[in-house]
């Protein structure tokens, strides 16, 4: 069995050169949505050094290929976590910290804003229940508007994902439980659930944890693993066959050669 090297914040990442794949569903691609308007403001600095780690558990975002294009999502949006990895295109609307023909551009939830009930939700309060709100990392956040604004209506919508190569799958956890992230979604970018199958075993079904993360408390040590992820949204079904080899380890990243689109 071949295998790929591909750097992480988790170590290297071994995967499976002769994978398979099976689709089903009834959407084999997803289209953007309609806009809608909502608010935007920002965390962090240039850097984007605080937006690194956050809800969704993606750790180093440099590191995981998500970069600074991204946001915190406000309760409303995050779906407890569901609305990891999705895909938003956003644009300043009808304020004059607008840039002018007012640009767009693309961010990955990874994040979860949460609610600040000691604020009003119009005045401090951004994140909070029903709002639609996207907490923008500063860079993402200076491609639309300029940043002294602190707050800015917008226009979004949501968009597929484009990933470059397939699912990556962080592996945490111990011998009697598995927890692993899923990460590089493309399409719609989100999952609803997840399945793993061990050599030696048949599918299992893995809980949501939190974020981007799904679980099985079982023994699957010394077997190559296989998964099957759907997404929350188009409902279709990925199974990348042989993901982990056999002497897999936590604390690395595997690659799948297969994605939603």
């Amino acid at each position: 069995m071949e295998h790929c090297l591909l750097p992480s914040l988790y170590g290297q990442c071994r995967s499976s050169a002769h994978q398979k794949q099976l689709i089903t569903g009834t959407a084999s691609v997803f289209r953007p949505s309609a806009w809608a308007l909502a608010h935007a403001t920002f965390y962090g600095d240039e850097s984007a050094s605080a937006t690194m780690g956050g809800a969704c558990g993606y750790g180093n975002l440099f590191n995981t290929g998500y970069g600074t294009d991204t946001a915190a999502l406000s309760s409303t949006l995050f779906n407890n976590g569901y609305a990891c990895g999705s895909c938003y295109q956003i644009k300043c609307a009808q304020s004059p910290w607008c840039f002018k023909g007012y640009p767009f551009t693309t961010v990955t939830a990874t994040n979860l804003c949460p609610p600040n009930w000691a604020e009003d939700s119009n005045n401090g309060g951004w994140c909070n229940p029903p709002r639609t709100h996207f907490d923008m990392s500063k860079p993402a956040f200076m491609k639309i508007a300029q940043w002294k604004a602190g707050i800015v209506p917008v226009m979004y919508r949501r968009v597929p994902c484009i990933r470059q190569g397939g699912l990556q799958f962080a592996f945490q956890g111990n011998g009697y439980w598995l927890l692993v992230y899923v990460m590089n979604v493309g399409g719609a970018g989100d999952i609803s659930g997840m399945w793993v199958k061990g050599t030696k075993t048949g599918w299992m079904s893995m809980s949501h944890n939190w974020g981007a993360s799904y679980q099985a408390f079982a023994t699957l040590s010394g077997q190559a693993l296989s998964f099957k992820v759907t997404s929350y949204t188009t409902k279709q079904t990925l199974i990348a066959y042989n993901v982990a080899p056999a002497n897999w380890n936590v604390g690395m990243t595997y690659k799948a050669n297969v994605n939603f689109h």
